[in-house]
């Protein structure tokens, strides 16, 4: 999945940070535009694979979202993916920008949204553009028992961070059982990058 560049047109910088941290996980390049104009620019001097547009930014009759509009319902040419692109409709905006958006059939999300939804979203408009060949990691279904305990691990600790851009879920909570777990394997993880960190020091004291 090297290679993936993605673009996010918001000036929300809480959005910024939670989605910047989500997508860095996956090793993926991301820019960001807080302006229509700037999105704009960025988008035509870019070779990107995603786009992700705030509609708050846009004016539906703007050349930005036309030129969104037209690169989503674009057909793929041979041997050039077509740009995936998932417009973020606010709360506030939903009920103005839902049946617009419904009726030109562009993909969206509703902000604040799920974890687990967004990556879905993400993770689906790749695959149809071919940016990348299997879903992205946290979007499998875990299979084990350990595996469904670090989803969930990873889940909650995003719900603790208290940001705006994602919805809490019951499930994303852990159980007393859980949490004692996670703090163990934090605590492990702690010792093991201090050990990691001393012994690094204590090679480059040799000659």
């Amino acid at each position: 999945m090297a290679g993936v560049n993605i673009l996010i047109i918001d000036d929300d910088k809480d959005g910024h940070s939670a989605l910047s941290h989500v997508l860095d996980a996956e090793g993926w390049h991301l820019s960001v535009a807080p302006l229509a104009r700037e999105g704009l620019a960025r988008l035509s001097n870019g070779n990107w694979k995603l786009v992700i547009a705030n509609v708050s930014l846009l004016d539906v009759q703007g050349p930005l979202f036309q030129t969104l509009k037209d690169l989503s319902q674009a057909e793929a040419e041979p041997g050039k993916p077509r740009l995936g692109v998932l417009f973020v409709v606010p709360e506030l905006l939903a009920p103005e920008a839902r049946p617009l958006l419904e009726a030109e059939h562009l993909p969206y999300v509703l902000k604040p949204f799920h974890l687990h939804d967004f990556l879905e979203r993400v993770s689906d408009l790749l695959l149809e553009s071919q940016a990348i060949t299997d879903p992205i990691r946290q979007v499998k279904q875990p299979s084990s028992a350990s595996e469904k305990r670090k989803a969930k691990d990873r889940r909650s600790r995003f719900d603790r961070r208290g940001t705006s851009m994602f919805a809490s879920r019951k499930e994303y909570f852990m159980s007393e059982e859980e949490m004692a777990e996670y703090e163990k394997q934090e605590e492990e993880e702690r010792r093991k990058r201090l050990a990691e960190a001393g012994n690094k020091d204590l090679g480059s004291g040799k000659r």
